[in-house]
C-alpha cells in the first residue's frame, strides 16, 4: 500500500511512450514500475505517435516481445494520444489526474502534442517536470534546440542523467542551475533472460568458448563512431586473430561506407553483421555472447541505452569521452579512450588480452547497477515532485 505524503501529493501523471510502442519505451518502462511503487502513477502514452516519413530509421514498427507492463491499484496506463487528432492531446492535458507532470523530452515531432498536454497542465496550476534525454539532437539539428527552447518555457524542474548534460543544459539554454537536477538512467534489467546462457549465446552465432567477442550494439548511426569501430577492429586482428565483432542494430544512414572499410581491411569473415532493429526478447543473446562492449561515439550529449543495457549484464565496457559515457564505468584510465582509431584499438588489446581486466571491469558494471538502482532514481525523482508541490502550497 502507498502511503500519503504530507506534500499533499496522490497521483503523478507520466508523459512518454510504452511497449508495444519502440520509442523511448525501454527506459519508460522500467523508470515507471519503480517510481509506482512509491505513488499512484497514470502514464500517458501513444495509440499513434508520429507519422513514418519522419522517423529517420524507417517503417515504425511495434515491438510485442516487451515485458507486459501490469496495471494495478497505482498504476493506470492510457494509449490514446495519436499524431493526428489534437483533441486526443486536449483531453489528455484538461482531464488527466494527476498532480505533477513529468514528460519524457526526446523527439521533435512530438513537439505539438507535449507543448499541448504541458500548457494545459500549467493552466491548471499543476507544476511540469521534463526529463531531457537529448540536449542537443545527435545530429544537430536546429529545429531541435528551437523545439526545446520552446517546450523549456513550460516546464518548471529538468532532470537530466549526466552532470555533462546538465553544464550544457545550463550554457546552451539558460536554464539555472537550481532547476536542474542530475538523476542517472538506470540499468535495463528487463532485457535479461534466464532462458538462454552464455555458451548458448555464443553457439547461435557461432562462436566457440576460444574467440573474443566484441560487441557494438544499436541504431547505426553517423556519430556512433562505426567507422572508427572497424578500422579499430582491424588492428586488433593483427595482434588477436581470434577476436570476432558483433554489429547489431538498425540502420539509420547507408551501410555503403562502412562495407568499404570491410573490404578495404578484409576482415568481412571476422564480423557478424544484423542489420536490423533488435527485439527486446532476443537482445540478451548479443550481450551474453559478448566479452567486450563498444560505445565509441564521435559527439553524444545524453545518456546510453546501450550502455545501460551493458551495465544490466554486468559487461566490460569500453567508451569515449563524449557525454555522459565516461560515467558508464569505473576504470576511467583503462575504459575510457579519445575517438580515434589507435586509442580504441589500443584499449580494446589490452582488455582482450587480460582476462583478469576484464573480469574486473566486469565487475566495475556491477558496482555502477547499484549506483544506479531504480530504487535510488525513483526515490530522488519523487522528492522533486513533493517539493514541486510543497512550493505550490506554500505559495
Amino acid at each position: 500500500m502507498i502511503k500519503k505524503n504530507a506534500s499533499g501529493l496522490k497521483t503523478v501523471t507520466i508523459l512518454g511512450s510504452l511497449p508495444p510502442l519502440r520509442a523511448l519505451s525501454s527506459y519508460c518502462l522500467a523508470f515507471t514500475l519503480a517510481v509506482s511503487h512509491l505513488k499512484n502513477i497514470e502514464f500517458i502514452s501513444f495509440k499513434s505517435i508520429y507519422p513514418s516519413f519522419l522517423y529517420p530509421g524507417g517503417v515504425l514498427k511495434e515491438d510485442h516481445t516487451f515485458p507486459v507492463i501490469e496495471e494495478s491499484s497505482n498504476l493506470k496506463v492510457k494509449r490514446n494520444l495519436t499524431w493526428y487528432n489534437p483533441l486526443t492531446w486536449i483531453v489528455e492535458g484538461a482531464f488527466s489526474k494527476g498532480q505533477v507532470l513529468h514528460a519524457q523530452w526526446w523527439s521533435p515531432p512530438l513537439i505539438l502534442v507535449y507543448i499541448t498536454i504541458c500548457l494545459l497542465f500549467k493552466l491548471r496550476r499543476c507544476p511540469v517536470v521534463l526529463t531531457v534525454h537529448n540536449i542537443v539532437q545527435h545530429e544537430k539539428k536546429i529545429w531541435y534546440d528551437m523545439c526545446s527552447r520552446t517546450l523549456y518555457k513550460l516546464s518548471d524542474h529538468f532532470i537530466v542523467h549526466s552532470g555533462v548534460n546538465r553544464d550544457l543544459l545550463t550554457r546552451e539554454f539558460k536554464i539555472e542551475e537550481e532547476r536542474i537536477t542530475v538523476i542517472p538512467h538506470g540499468p535495463l534489467c528487463f532485457q535479461r533472460s534466464e532462458n538462454i546462457n552464455r555458451d548458448e549465446a555464443r553457439s547461435e552465432f557461432g562462436f566457440n568458448r576460444e574467440e573474443k567477442v566484441i560487441l557494438f550494439f544499436g541504431a547505426i548511426r553517423a556519430y556512433k563512431g562505426l567507422d572508427i569501430a572497424l578500422n579499430a577492429f582491424a588492428k586488433v586482428l593483427k595482434e588477436i586473430p581470434e577476436a570476432r565483432l558483433i554489429i547489431a542494430g538498425r540502420l539509420w544512414e547507408p551501410w555503403d561506407r562502412y562495407e568499404k572499410i570491410i573490404r578495404e581491411n578484409n576482415i568481412s569473415e571476422y564480423i557478424e553483421t544484423h542489420l536490423h532493429y533488435i527485439n527486446t526478447d532476443e537482445v540478451a543473446k548479443y550481450f551474453l555472447a559478448s566479452d567486450l562492449v563498444i560505445l565509441p561515439y564521435l559527439q553524444f550529449d545524453s545518456q546510453s541505452g546501450v550502455g545501460a543495457t551493458a551495465v544490466a549484464f554486468r559487461k566490460a565496457i569500453v567508451v569515449t569521452k563524449t557525454g555522459g559515457l565516461p560515467e558508464l564505468v569505473v576504470d576511467q584510465q583503462n575504459a575510457v579512450v579519445p575517438g580515434d582509431t589507435g586509442a580504441l584499438s589500443d584499449r580494446i588489446i589490452y582488455c582482450l588480452k587480460n582476462r583478469s581486466v576484464l573480469e574486473r571491469m566486469s565487475m566495475e558494471s556491477e558496482k555502477i547497477a547499484e549506483s544506479i538502482s531504480w530504487s535510488r532514481i525513483s526515490k530522488e525523482t519523487v522528492a522533486i515532485y513533493e517539493k514541486l508541490i510543497a512550493e505550490k502550497i506554500s505559495n
